[in-house]
């Protein structure tokens, strides 16, 4: 079992800046790719960004540019930098953790709230 803890969410007003941090527990070895996702209000949950173990990364067009996604594996965390924040990025974000073996299955963290003021 994994656990997964989200951190660093607020108010911030447009144009700012915000850094948000997941931390995993439990089996993190068997943890493949990490990302963030987000829930905008109204709308469908949305991948922002993912990165394998190896460091790969893919980025949403919504956060390229912007964002910046990063990990390390030796602390088991996953962090968003959020630069030039917009009213439109409002929204719970999620954590997220990929397993693969023995079996394909996801994780994901309780969210945390971001609301960009305009």
């Amino acid at each position: 079992q994994v656990q997964l803890v989200e951190s660093g969410g607020g108010l911030v007003q447009a144009g700012g800046s915000l850094r948000l941090s997941c931390a995993a527990s439990g089996r993190t070895s068997s943890i493949n790719a990490m990302g963030w996702h987000r829930q905008q209000p109204g709308k469908q949950r949305e991948l922002v960004a993912d990165i394998s173990r190896s460091g790969r990364i893919n980025y949403a067009d919504s956060a390229k540019g912007r964002f910046t996604i990063s990990r390390d594996n030796a602390k088991n965390t996953v962090s968003l930098q959020m630069n030039s924040l917009k009213p439109e990025d409002t929204a719970v974000y999620y954590c997220n953790a990929e397993r693969t073996w023995p079996r394909a299955y996801e994780y994901w963290g309780q969210g945390t709230q971001v609301t960009v003021s305009s």
